[in-house]
């Protein structure tokens, strides 16, 4: 008789058993002991409004306990060069696979940094032409703009058996970097006109430098050098004169019996002045510099970055400076028309790279784009390319809303691209606010349910359907749909623009209204920043604000930032007859323990450095003796702990009433910041809290033009409706407000829509249409037409 076999499938295995991420008690910065379960290769979606603590969980959580773990795999030696990471502060992390971050931070704003050399694909069109460009002129160097030709020779002393030997030694490296330029593309003069004025004499005043005035050192420095006659006017100077005032090499002198060195008017300013860092400049001087620095194409290598000799040798007439300026989408096809067996697996693997750029919709750039000029949306899809092709499964991908710069078009295609990523078998985290992506996700987690210490915790976990019945702030928005409006402004003026031509644009004429809301649409690439920032300068009676990162170190708060903290410190120091510096933490009045930080930092090398509360002012930053003011009962401390809706009741009225205080607390307000405390460091700010604070500082600028660039970034959809009210207000005071801007519900609200397409890149640069909001949906017969008919339902 025969037995049967048992068909029954074998137990799990253990290793099948390890399904989810599992996070328990995470207390990084806003997160207030979050428990939550995340299934791996999946894909899921973290919402909430901003400043929820989305951002903390995901990326101060998650990943970085995730690349703390892979770090500490490499030797003691290894992690002395690596960004040393401290552990987050939560109580279990299990389930944590390696994590690879593409996140929206700017790409580095070195000037030599470019596309290209970002992605690697520089790096192989090199190795290209070195191997097969006619003439041949060296190794892949000699096409890097980043490598200047050097050459040396000198005796060298050798120890051999015991005896020295002196050897003869000559070198030469053979580099593409243009000398002129020094491989940056542009040239930096300085306007003299805007230094001297030349029908003056030194006697008289001529120096019209800021900090250069006639009694100062500054200015006795050139009018008692001796080298020239200072009571001659600069104009009748000889050769030889002007070369000793503006271009002499330093030289010790004697000037009113104190030993100084001299040197050229242009060399000095050029230290002093040129060589800082824009951003960090007093206002004063940056307005000097911007006059008086003029930035013009090279001419030696005519803007290329590169010798004559990189730009000689060529590939089928086309020289590597040629390669780079085209449009990556023809680069491609160029690449792929080559047949050499010789470098084929090169070809394989660049054009591979190449056509990615096309697939996540980034074709229409160049690799000559200076990489400090994409929005943070290109950035992030440019850091996505290398990702694209890889054969890792099981990895964590985590990514900061991808979403950011893209049309409702490109919307559903980034959407294939992250659900692609999970199907090879990978988890995929998501910060998103847009129901578009939400609407694709396995899980959601939202956040909230506000924002700052009124968020922090999980709302709900589930599907996106559970998402829409849950009841919190995103499920009752999540099917929000702005409505047309039923009537239009009418403007008050035209704001001409005429032949229009900056990077892709074919020579467009537009009339901007004014008075009114406008919002400039059209797919990532069409020219739209184009045609707005290279029309409408920044300047006389124009505020722009763009997506610019916010410069601050952890020292930086909404306080010093937004100038809330002058009239403050004023507010204090004259309540009690003291001097205003004792109120900053940055000044006198800083605990001297921890240098005005409030905690004190211990560098341990490669491992994580510890901060400590600074134990002598339990990190209030402030010494004990300054603590001993208050007003209106509070201290300086207490009031630098306060929420802005707080501190605007505070300085509104009684004792502590401060008008200019109140006025810029009020714009914070305004701007939907009303949660954030006055000393929170700018470092922990959300991308979307940043830019609100920026919008908050230049809406006290005198202009009559705001010109935004999408200031829905970051920007939950109960949020979006709150930016809406104010834009209304701006324009209702009498502002004209320019928007450029890819979410549908701004879109809706304009009075004007001026629509530039059809597609990016050498396919764009027209106005494909202009008119109201009604007659795009009417017509549909744009891509955003078609897009915004969906959304409002026509």
């Amino acid at each position: 008789m025969a037995t049967r076999k048992n068909t029954q499938p074998p137990g799990r295995h253990a290793a099948d058993s390890h399904d989810l991420i599992r996070v328990h008690g995470a207390r990084v910065n806003n997160l207030k002991d979050v428990s939550i379960e995340i299934p791996k290769r999946r894909l899921t979606v973290f919402t909430g409004v901003s400043g929820s603590g989305k951002s903390s969980l995901v990326f101060d959580t998650i990943a970085a306990e995730s690349q703390r773990l892979i770090n500490e795999t490499y030797s003691a030696f290894v992690q002395g060069f690596m960004p040393t990471l401290a552990r987050p502060e939560v109580d279990v992390l299990d389930g944590l696979t390696t994590a690879i971050i593409v996140d929206q931070q700017r790409m580095g704003g070195d000037p030599r940094s470019t596309v290209g050399t970002a992605t690697d694909a520089n790096a192989m069109l090199r190795i290209l032409f070195s191997r097969l460009g006619k003439p041949y002129i060296g190794s892949p160097k000699a096409f890097s703009f980043n490598v200047a030709s050097i050459s040396g020779a000198g005796a060298v002393t050798v120890e051999r058996g015991g005896q020295t030997v002196k050897e003869r030694r000559s070198f030469s490296i053979t580099g593409g970097m243009c000398p002129r330029c020094e491989g940056r593309g542009s040239v930096t003069d300085l306007d003299l006109t805007q230094l001297y004025d030349d029908s003056k004499s030194l006697n008289d005043g001529a120096l019209t430098v800021p900090g250069y005035k006639p009694g100062g050192w500054s200015y006795r420095l050139y009018s008692e050098s001796g080298l020239y006659d200072a009571a001659k006017p600069i104009r009748k100077y000889t050769k030889r004169e002007l070369h000793d005032f503006l271009h002499r090499e330093p030289v010790r002198m004697k000037i009113a019996g104190i030993n100084m060195t001299y040197e050229g008017l242009v060399p000095r300013i050029q230290k002093s002045m040129l060589a800082k860092d824009r951003e960090s400049m007093q206002p004063h001087i940056r307005e000097f510099v911007d006059r008086a620095v003029t930035f013009t194409t090279c001419p030696d290598c005519d803007g290329t970055r590169l010798t004559e000799a990189a730009r000689s040798s060529k590939i089928k007439k086309v020289s590597i400076a040629d390669a780079c300026a085209m449009q990556i989408s023809d680069l491609a096809a160029w690449v792929d028309s080559l047949d050499e067996p010789s470098v084929a697996p090169l070809l394989t693997t660049l054009h591979h790279t190449l056509e990615s750029f096309v697939e996540i919709g980034l074709g229409y750039l160049s690799l000559d784009r200076p990489a400090g000029t994409l929005s943070g949306g290109e950035a992030q899809r440019v850091k996505m390319i290398r990702h694209l092709g890889s054969s890792l499964t099981d990895t964590t991908y985590v990514f900061d809303e991808p979403t950011t710069g893209l049309h409702p078009h490109d919307i559903q295609r980034m959407n294939g691209l992250l659900q692609r990523l999970r199907d090879k078998g990978n988890t995929v985290l998501v910060v998103e606010h847009k129901p578009e992506t939400i609407a694709i996700a396995d899980h959601v987690v939202d956040l909230g349910p506000g924002a700052g210490t009124a968020g922090g915790t999980v709302c709900f976990e589930g599907t996106v359907d559970g998402l829409r019945k849950g009841g919190t702030i995103t499920g009752r928005h999540f099917d929000d749909r702005a409505a047309l409006k039923k009537a239009v402004r009418e403007p008050t003026g035209r704001l001409e623009i005429r032949g229009a031509t900056t990077h892709n644009l074919r020579d467009v004429d537009v009339d901007i209204p004014l008075g009114v809301l406008t919002v400039i649409t059209g797919v990532a690439g069409s020219g739209k920043s184009s045609l707005i920032h290279g029309s409408i300068p920044a300047g006389e009676g124009v505020v722009s604000i763009d997506q610019g990162a916010i410069r601050g170190s952890r020292r930086s708060n909404p306080a010093t930032y937004t100038g809330l903290l002058d009239p403050i410190r004023k507010a204090f120091a004259k309540a009690h007859g003291v001097k205003p510096a004792l109120f900053s933490a940055n000044s006198e009045g800083a605990c001297p323990t921890c240098n005005g930080a409030g905690v004190v930092y211990t560098d341990l090398a490669m491992m994580a450095g510890v901060a400590t509360t600074c134990e002598d002012c339990e990190g209030k930053r402030f010494q004990a003796s300054v603590l001993d003011y208050h007003l209106g009962g509070r201290d300086i401390s207490e009031v630098l702990a306060m929420p802005v809706t707080e501190a605007l009741e505070f300085f509104g009225s009684g004792e502590a009433a401060t008008p200019a205080a109140h006025r810029i607390l009020e714009r914070l307000s305004d701007v939907g910041l009303g949660y954030v405390s006055l000393g929170q460091p700018l470092t922990t700010l959300s991308g979307g809290e940043r830019q609100r604070l920026k919008l908050a500082t230049h809406m006290s600028d005198k202009g009559g033009v705001y010109v935004l660039d999408e200031p829905t970034t970051g920007l939950h959809l109960a949020d979006v409706e709150q930016l809406l009210g104010l834009l209304d207000r701006l324009v209702d005071s009498g502002k004209s407000v320019i928007v450029i801007e890819h979410h549908q519900a701004v879109m809706a609200h304009a009075d004007w829509i001026v629509d530039l397409g059809p597609g990016a890149g050498h396919d764009g640069g027209r106005i494909v249409f202009e008119g109201t909001p009604a007659d795009l949906v009417t017509g549909r017969s744009t891509l955003t037409g078609e897009h915004l008919a969906a959304y409002v339902g026509a």
